[in-house]
């Protein structure tokens, strides 16, 4: 089915608003936002882990678990975690969790990927204690061997600069912004907004370059994604010690998906 860009009112003036407020049929927005403490002078993504997002070849079943003990079902921390994400079909499921600590549990469904993740319910503290892992493999005081995402405690949600446009619909990012900085320096930082498919190519769909700044791109003709298709702002440093955030915005448009991901010149 093609789903027309107008509202349920017929209008397109108001195109944005709309969409916001689910009155544009097929669309809806995705605001993406992810933050990196510490960019030395290896990629990284723009996300509070270390090093490259990881991503499963295939759905797994994930561990669940927090670096504080108080994030537990009745604990003055995180009680519940909700993550969205894909499955191995790249259909989109969400499932919420309830947590033990440090000890993992395990979801009921299997994640290709992670879209986004939240803290649903807390206790006394009123958001997580610990940082919340999801991953697979030996668990040590909280940590998986292998990190999928994270959801830091003093932001009680993913701040990941990530995002796998779902079966079904084309992504189309109309908005980029990218910054960085350290403290009492002049370090460059370089910004690349990267996108990769079912090749697992990692092509570049625009770069910048700040020191102590911020770069903002508005895409007069959107950037399209197809479906399946990961994006993803990842960050390298001149040197170590940097600080970097990236923001992009994408509407999601559902029915006729593109054959694939292209030259933006052709």
């Amino acid at each position: 089915m093609f789903y027309p860009s107008v509202d349920s009112y017929g209008r397109s003036g108001a195109f944005a608003l709309d969409v916001s407020r689910g009155l544009v049929a097929g669309h809806r927005a995705v605001i993406v936002f992810g933050f990196a403490p510490d960019v030395d002078t290896s990629e990284a993504t723009v996300w509070p882990g270390a090093g490259l997002l990881a991503h499963p070849v295939s759905a797994l079943t994930l561990k669940v678990s927090s670096t504080n003990a108080n994030d537990t079902a009745n604990g003055s921390g995180a009680r519940t975690v909700r993550v969205d994400g894909l499955d191995d079909n790249f259909d989109e499921i969400s499932e919420t969790v309830s947590l033990n600590g440090q000890t993992a549990v395990l979801t009921t469904q299997t994640f290709r990927r992670i879209n986004y993740a939240t803290v649903v319910t807390a206790g006394a503290s009123n958001g997580a204690e610990g940082d919340i892992y999801f991953g697979t493999g030996t668990v040590t005081a909280g940590v998986p061997a292998t990190v999928y995402e994270v959801v830091k405690y003093n932001y009680n949600n993913t701040i990941t600069a990530h995002y796998t446009i779902p079966a079904g619909y084309n992504g189309y990012i109309m908005q980029g912004l990218f910054s960085a900085g350290q403290p009492g320096g002049s370090a460059q930082v370089q910004g690349r907004l990267m996108v990769s498919g079912p090749d697992n190519i990692r092509r570049t769909g625009a770069v910048t370059t700040v020191n102590n700044g911020v770069a903002d791109y508005v895409f007069e003709l959107p950037l399209a994604i197809p479906e399946k298709f990961d994006v993803e702002a990842t960050a390298i440093g001149s040197s170590n010690n940097n600080s970097a955030s990236a923001m992009f915005i994408l509407l999601l448009v559902k029915g006729i998906t593109q054959p694939g991901y292209g030259n933006p010149r052709s």
